[in-house]
């Protein structure tokens, strides 16, 4: 929220980990069933873009990633990490 919390942030300028709190939010007032239809449509709705955002800033970062990897990504292999330090 900004400094008028009647006025949400908008969704782009929220960074990652600020739109799911806040999607993780949303859900969780949702699931309450405390809200009147018209502002439970409007929490959906902001869910719905929170979402979105959400997922467009992963695919942004997995290319980066592959781009920094040289185009490939290798599966996490925690197991084989963990078994290779204790060698």
């Amino acid at each position: 929220m900004t400094a008028d919390e009647n006025t949400p942030t908008p969704v782009e300028a929220l960074t990652y980990e600020q739109a799911f709190a806040e999607l993780e939010a949303v859900v969780a007032a949702l699931e309450r069933q405390e809200h009147p239809l018209e502002e439970a449509l409007t929490l959906y709705a902001r869910g719905q873009a929170l979402l979105q955002h959400c997922r467009r800033l992963l695919e942004e970062a997995e290319l980066k990633v592959q781009r920094l990897s040289g185009g490939t990504l290798e599966p996490f292999a925690a197991d084989d990490e963990a078994s290779a330090e204790g060698a």
